[in-house]
């Protein structure tokens, strides 16, 4: 018989709700585990690297005046602060400069706000490795669906940040998942997730990357962990935000479709939608790099031979990446970078110093940018075409169409290990930089999470 004193869930609500209580029992296909291991070191190497960043400097200084219950790594330092503070600071470190993960349809960087948040709760809870990969492929999945839910429309017009929101409720599934809540709780952690939720992109106007990594990782990390944690208190809430007069859809959609927070759920994994950045910059200057490192060695073109440079982009997201102050995400800057290196690197793509460097603006003053619509509609998404004029007469010009790094043209194995090699072992050695390597690659296999402590922290 019916119960009427209990209200009746929505259909989405109720889906999504039980879907995330039983994530911990549910196993992940053999080659959703194996992305999921590489996203989470992908993640830990971009905190870890960015640890030493500015905006990770200032998240690990900030949680350290707050004190609290020793519960969580701060990645990259002897800190250990209550879980709510590790997911801010690791989240914020996770996004100090643009080395991390990005999911091109639900617009969002996912690694950076919620593996900090999945991990916080797994050392909080003493969880496994497995629990670790399941709840992180789980917040992934939720974060995604949320903002491909709300329908919102390009880039440069859209009036949320998807930035912002995807990977608050990511953080929020996987930390509820890791607490093994009821899907009644679920639903009060999202309501609070629906509750804290917010962002604007005038992160674009962030001319040092500290309010962005907040933006993009630190703050989701850390709501969606006190989200949990707060429901973990005893803290009540409504039953529902996806529905009724007042939700989530009413205060944030542009052009809301519910039936998107479930749809292939179970089926469709989104950490396999996924990508890893090739390129430790802005996600729309990939392609740009992949095609000016292309025609450098496919053509042996150095910096002197260079007349005119031409680069098209796509044109929703052009103003992203065109004259930015910061050399991570200045498409002129890096490319100008590339055409004098050679090719570049880490340590190269953030050295602000550059910006000034005489050979490098000789090269920036000989390029031109051009907005296409075509490229903007273009599948797969984010191509980019370069042009290159030579003092010697030649006109040169490769179409990059599959960013490597993307599903459509995935790094391997080998050499994801090496980006994050490459961005470790500066940190904490090459010992302990093939330990973690290894570690997370067996992470179904270790018993406690507070095992990759003794690996992270320096």
């Amino acid at each position: 018989m019916h119960d009427s004193s209990k209200p009746e869930v929505p259909h989405e609500s109720a889906i999504l709700s039980d879907y995330i209580a039983g994530a911990h029992r549910h196993e992940l296909p053999a080659d959703v585990s194996l992305k999921t291991k590489h996203h989470i070191l992908d993640t830990l190497a971009a905190i870890l690297s960015g640890s030493r960043l500015r905006a990770g400097r200032l998240g690990a200084a900030y949680v350290a005046q707050t004190g609290g219950k020793p519960e969580a790594t701060v990645i990259g330092t002897s800190l250990v602060v209550p879980a709510v503070s590790a997911a801010l600071a690791n989240g914020m470190a996770g996004h100090a400069d643009e080395t991390d993960d990005s999911h091109l349809v639900g617009r969002f960087h996912p690694g950076c706000g919620i593996v900090p948040a999945a991990l916080a709760i797994a050392e909080q809870q003493d969880r496994s490795g497995q629990d670790l990969l399941r709840a992180v492929a789980l917040g992934y999945d939720i974060g995604a669906r949320t903002t491909m839910s709300l329908g919102f429309s390009r880039p440069d017009t859209a009036r949320h940040s998807t930035h912002s929101l995807g990977p608050a409720f990511g953080a929020a599934a996987a930390a509820a998942a890791l607490l093994r809540f009821d899907s009644t709780r679920v639903r009060h952690v999202l309501s609070y997730s629906a509750q804290q939720a917010s962002g604007i992109p005038f992160w674009q106007r962030d001319k040092e990357h500290v309010e962005k990594a907040f933006d993009f990782g630190g703050m989701g990390a850390r709501n969606g962990v006190a989200a949990a944690t707060m429901v973990a208190a005893g803290f009540s809430a409504v039953d529902d935000p996806f529905s009724g007069k007042h939700n989530l859809f009413t205060a944030f959609g542009e052009n809301p479709v519910p039936a998107r927070l479930i749809e292939d759920l179970g089926s469709r994994f989104e950490i396999m939608r996924a990508s890893i950045k090739k390129w430790c910059v802005g996600s729309p200057i990939q392609a740009v790099l992949d095609a000016t490192v292309t025609l450098i060695e496919t053509h042996g073109i150095k910096a002197d031979d260079v007349r005119r440079v031409l680069i098209t982009m796509p044109d929703d997201r052009i103003h992203i990446v065109d004259s930015r102050t910061m050399p991570d995400v200045c498409v002129q800057h890096l490319a100008a970078l590339a055409l004098v290196d050679g090719t570049v690197t880490f340590e190269s793509c953030h050295d602000q110093d550059r910006m000034n460097d005489p050979a490098i603006l000789a090269i920036r003053r000989l390029i031109e940018l051009v907005p296409s619509a075509e490229l903007t509609i273009a599948t797969p998404a984010r191509q980019a075409i370069v042009e290159i004029e030579t003092t010697g007469g030649r006109h040169l010009r490769h179409h990059a169409k599959a960013v490597r790094g993307t599903p459509e043209n995935p790094m391997d194995g080998s050499e994801i290990e090496a980006k994050a090699l490459d961005l470790v072992v500066p940190i904490i050695g090459e010992e302990r930089g093939r330990t973690l390597v290894e570690t997370v690659l067996r992470l179904d296999q270790l018993p406690k999470v507070s095992g990759l402590r003794p690996l992270l922290s320096a």
